[in-house]
C-alpha cells in the first residue's frame, strides 16, 4: 500500500509515494527549496509542487517544523511566524482539490518512522529520537508510544537555545570541525538524559549519514547512541504512516 508523505524544513520540502509495507520510499524523492520567507502560502505552494510532481491525487501527510495540535500550528521556530495559529490540514488540503490531509510535527514523524521501521524496531523503554538539522527536533516514547509536541531542541543550555549551538546548522554557520561540534552534542546530550533518562538516543536528520564522523567522538553518554537507519527519509516516511492512521 502506498501512501504520499511530505516533509517540510526549514531548509527544503521534500516528499513522496512512501511503500508503507516496506517502510521506505516507493519512489525518489523530490525536492525543491523552502521559499524565504517561509510564509504559509509560499511554503503550501512548495507542497502543491512536490505533490503535483508524482501527479498524487489521495490522502497527503505532512509534517511542519514547529507543535502541531489538530492540524493547527502552535508553534514555528524555523519558518515564518505567520505559521503560528494556522491550520495547515485546511491550507494544505485546499492547495491540493481537497485531498484529505493529516499533519504532524516534523520530528514526531521521523520518531514514528524510526520506531516502526528503523533503529527503535523492538525497543519498549523510553527513546528518544533527535534529528539535526536546521533545527534539533525531538520525538520522545515510553512503551513504544509517543509523546508528542516535545520540542526539546528550544530547552536552555549554558543560556542559549540549544539548537542554536548544536544543530547541524551552527555547525555549518560557524564552519566548527566535528570535534568541535561533537563537544556540544555531547553536552546536549547530556544535558536531556538528565531530564528524561532514555536508554536509546537515535540521531536523525540529514547529518545522520555521516553519523561515523561525530558519533564515535561522543563521550559520558549512559545510553546508547544509534543513527537513524532511514535517515532524511524518516520524516517521509512518519508523515504517509500518520496519514494511514498508523501515528
Amino acid at each position: 500500500m502506498q501512501i504520499f508523505g511530505v516533509d517540510i524544513g526549514g531548509s527544503g520540502i521534500k516528499g513522496a509515494p512512501v511503500d508503507l509495507d516496506r517502510g521506505d520510499l516507493a519512489k525518489e524523492r523530490h525536492k525543491v527549496l523552502t521559499p524565504h520567507p517561509a510564509t504559509p502560502e509560499a511554503v503550501v505552494e512548495g507542497v502543491r509542487e512536490v505533490v503535483e510532481h508524482f501527479g498524487w491525487t489521495g490522502p497527503v501527510g505532512a509534517t511542519f517544523p514547529g507543535v502541531i495540535t489538530d492540524g493547527t500550528a502552535r508553534s514555528a521556530a524555523n519558518v515564518d511566524k505567520s505559521w503560528i495559529g494556522t491550520d495547515i490540514r485546511a491550507l494544505v488540503s485546499d492547495r491540493l482539490g481537497g485531498a484529505p490531509v493529516t499533519v504532524l510535527n516534523d520530528a514526531d514523524a521521523a520518531g514514528v518512522a524510526e520506531m516502526h521501521f528503523g533503529a527503535g524496531k523492538g525497543r519498549t523503554g523510553t527513546v528518544l529520537m533527535l534529528t539535526l538539522g536546521t533545527g534539533i527536533g525531538s520525538a520522545l516514547f515510553t512503551g513504544g508510544r509517543l509523546v508528542p509536541n516535545t520540542e526539546l531542541g528550544h530547552l536552555e543550555l549554558n543560556g542559549h537555545d540549544a539548537e542554536k549551538k548544536a544543530s547541524s546548522k551552527a555547525r555549518e554557520d560557524e564552519d566548527l570541525t566535528w570535534e568541535h561540534w561533537a563537544r556540544r552534542v555531547e553536552k546536549y546530550l547530556a544535558h536531556v538524559e538528565m531530564l528524561f533518562s532514555p536508554e536509546l538516543f537515535i540521531i536523525g536528520g540529514g547529518v545522520s549519514r555521516k553519523a561515523h564522523k561525530f558519533l564515535p567522538l561522543i563521550e559520558g553518554i549512559s545510553a546508547e547512541i544509534v543513527p537513524a537507519q532511514l535517515q532524511n527519509n524518516a520524516g517521509i516516511v512518519g508523515a504517509a504512516m500518520a496519514a494511514d492512521g498508523k501515528a
